[in-house]
């Protein structure tokens, strides 16, 4: 991930992090999605974002969830380092896992900008 573009997604993360703390766990999804349209095209990043939103459904008890983070997890990464991203993807399990979706006009600047 681009030096200048590692503050953005630390901060979706972080976000995240704080929502999932006091159970706001809506608010904890929306900016684990934003981390993994940012982290996608990155391997650890993107596996890290799907390592996190499998807690999230743990957490919350979502077998849907859970079953469709796992294979995200272990494969994620392995496409991001091929470069074979469903760009744009928020990637949960709402989502079909090849689906390319478009990036929210702000996090497209975001990205743009921090190459």
């Amino acid at each position: 991930m681009p030096e200048r573009l590692r503050p953005f997604f630390i901060k979706e993360l972080e976000i995240a992090g704080k929502y999932f703390k006091v159970n706001e766990f809506r608010l904890s999804w929306y900016h684990l999605e934003r981390a993994h349209i940012l982290g996608q095209p990155y391997p650890y990043h993107h596996t890290l974002v799907h390592w996190k939103m499998l807690l999230l459904g743990i957490k919350i008890k979502d077998v849907r969830e859970i079953i469709g983070q796992i294979p995200r997890l272990l494969v994620g990464g392995v496409k991001s380092f091929v470069g074979e991203i469903p760009v744009g993807n928020t990637g949960g399990s709402n989502v079909p896992p090849l689906r390319s979706l478009e990036i929210p006009a702000e996090l497209k600047r975001i990205i743009e900008e921090n190459k």
